[in-house]
């Protein structure tokens, strides 16, 4: 029968080191855990007498060899495929830290491999897994691996995957609907440009100069034409798109700023469409990071501390952490939030229910369904306005070019009958 060496935790959090027999490594790891051992290590050696009373025999450490190794280090990219990977392992009966370890040698792909490679090298050293995600804070957030500890130390680790990889998920649909309900108005825009581009820049030119050679009074509205593009083309036109170049750059540049940036969301929030997206934005990070917090055993202060980080809008933002100041000095957080003026009325009368029932995180998974759909609809909606409105642009601006080509060519077939 084959022997495993292995290192695990026990309940008290000590490190124990030992081998025993066992029929196979699946067998192995369920012996191990019932007695109540956290596995962080388990490798088969070579079978030999079993080790005496009292003594623990050093398991050989099992090296790793990353054959291939990403120059560029693993991102924010690679958090929700290796939880999804780590969960898929752990609910077929491995350990957090046996599951890490078959990914960092099973893993082909470059940046995920060393992201696991990362994180089995600290969990082999006797770290718990929240500690070596941690270690990583450019691939987990901090709420992440606040979750993973809490589900570590209340031994409901699945669970508490499970309903990070479901939050996570939500939030990368939500990315790719705003991307995808932007792309089309972008598209647009970009047309539209070229139009305008080339009838100022090459087609007028050409106009131009095929009228001033048939010679005649050319109309108002093709002389306002082609007197843009002369304005285009010259040192002046150049200037003046240098000029707009130079200023989208500093704007930019003072947005970075926290005046800028609080300046300027406080000024979009006024703006038509994206106001009312921007508070559906905070309502739906505030239902859903708080939900998945308070549901995994996150104390409250810490999972309002950690929900406000959530919030984009940095005028919600400062709002929420007023209130989070005040819901830690006794208020509910209805109140607290009513105070701010950011959240609509409803929200708060289904917060104040869920407070008073005592079942807050159900009514933050209501409020959080709702926006959801709030915000799509939101998406299409600004995207249907925005691409009719870059359309009528367009077909307004091609529909004086060529009213203003045909009264000219009209002007000039007048003036060569007036001739005759």
């Amino acid at each position: 029968m084959p022997r495993f060496a292995y290192t695990a935790r026990d309940r008290a959090g000590q490190a124990v080191a030992a081998d025993f027999e066992a029929p196979s490594r699946k067998d192995a790891l369920r012996l191990l855990a019932a007695r109540g051992l956290q596995v962080v290590a388990i490798s088969e050696s070579a079978a030999g007498p079993a080790p005496k009373a009292g003594a623990t025999a050093k398991p050989k450490a099992e090296k790793i060899i990353v054959t291939s190794v990403s120059r560029q280090p693993p991102t924010r990219k690679e958090c929700l495929p290796f939880l999804e990977a780590l969960h898929d392992l752990a609910t077929s009966g491995l350990s957090a830290g046996e599951a890490v370890r078959l990914l960092s040698v099973r893993i082909k792909e470059p940046r995920f491999r060393q992201l696991c490679a990362h994180l089995w090298s600290q969990i082999s050293e006797g770290a718990p897994l929240s500690r070596a995600m941690a270690s990583l804070p450019q691939v987990f957030d901090p709420s992440i691996t606040n979750l993973i500890q809490a589900g570590e130390a209340t031994g409901s680790l699945n669970d508490t995957l499970a309903r990070l990889i479901a939050h996570l998920t939500e939030q990368r649909e939500l990315r790719r609907q705003l991307v995808a309900a932007l792309a089309y108005p972008v598209f647009m825009v970009v047309v539209a440009g070229g139009v305008v581009v080339f009838f100022l820049l090459f087609l007028l030119p050409r106009l131009k100069t095929l009228l001033a050679s048939l010679g005649g009074k050319m109309p108002a509205s093709t002389s306002l034409l082609i007197g843009v593009s002369e304005f285009a083309l010259s040192f002046y036109g150049l200037a003046v798109l240098i000029l707009a170049i130079i200023g989208l750059v500093s704007f930019l540049g003072w947005r970075q700023t926290a005046a800028g940036r609080t300046a300027t969301d406080q000024w979009l929030l006024g703006l038509p469409f994206v106001g009312p997206f921007l508070i559906s934005q905070t309502v739906l990070a505030f239902s859903q990071t708080l939900s998945v917090l308070l549901a995994n055993g996150i104390t409250a202060a810490e999972a309002l501390r950690m929900t406000e980080k959530q919030i984009a809008n940095t005028v919600h933002r400062a709002a929420f952490n007023t209130a989070t100041a005040r819901v830690l000095e006794g208020e509910s957080l209805s109140g607290a939030l009513q105070r701010t003026g950011c959240f609509p009325d409803l929200v708060l009368d289904r917060l104040a229910v869920g407070e008073n029932t005592g079942n807050i995180v159900p009514s933050l998974r209501q409020i959080a369904a709702t926006y959801q759909k709030t915000i799509s609809n939101q998406l299409s909606t600004f995207t249907k306005v925005f691409a009719s409105g870059v359309l009528l642009a367009v077909f307004v601006f091609v529909g004086f070019i060529a009213y203003a080509i045909v009264s000219a060519v009209f002007s000039v077939s007048a003036s060569f009958k007036m001739g005759g």
